[in-house]
């Protein structure tokens, strides 16, 4: 007689476990390939926390931010700016920043494996943004 899962998931837990796997593979593989596009060694996306330090770098944010991601309600609000940063360092938009939020596992390898390429860092003042154009001069008086 075979035995009986007592847990009442039927096999589902084996089935959930891979799954996960698969997805956590590709996620740091596609991650791997877009620090190694932004020119930071690619090992440094399964590092955990450094690979933070090291996204931080590719969109131009300072290093300090590191912390703001350990504050609850912030570190979801900072995410959501570095990954609109991200987005425009390898020339997308907005919407694109929402499809990195919403469904990173779709959109990580577009930008690993698609036509993306790295830019350099789009954060406002960061070294080799680019620079923020003047207001326009007032009107001539008539």
């Amino acid at each position: 007689m075979l035995a009986q899962s007592t847990d009442g998931w039927g096999g589902l837990g084996f089935t959930f476990w891979l799954i996960y796997a698969i997805v956590l593979v590709v996620y740091l593989a596609s991650l791997w390939v877009v620090f190694t596009k932004a020119g930071r060694p690619g090992w440094a996306a399964i590092i955990p926390i450094y690979n933070i330090w090291v996204l931080l770098e590719i969109v131009g944010r300072p290093g300090w931010w590191l912390i703001l991601y350990l504050i609850p309600i912030v570190n979801i609000v900072v995410h959501i700016i570095v990954l609109v940063d991200l987005s425009k360092s390898f020339g997308h938009g907005a919407g694109f920043a929402i499809g990195l939020l919403l469904i990173p596992i779709i959109f990580f390898p577009v930008l690993a494996w698609g036509d993306s390429t790295y830019r350099g860092p789009s954060a406002p003042g960061a070294p080799g943004a680019a620079p923020v154009p003047p207001p326009p001069p007032p009107p001539a008086p008539a």
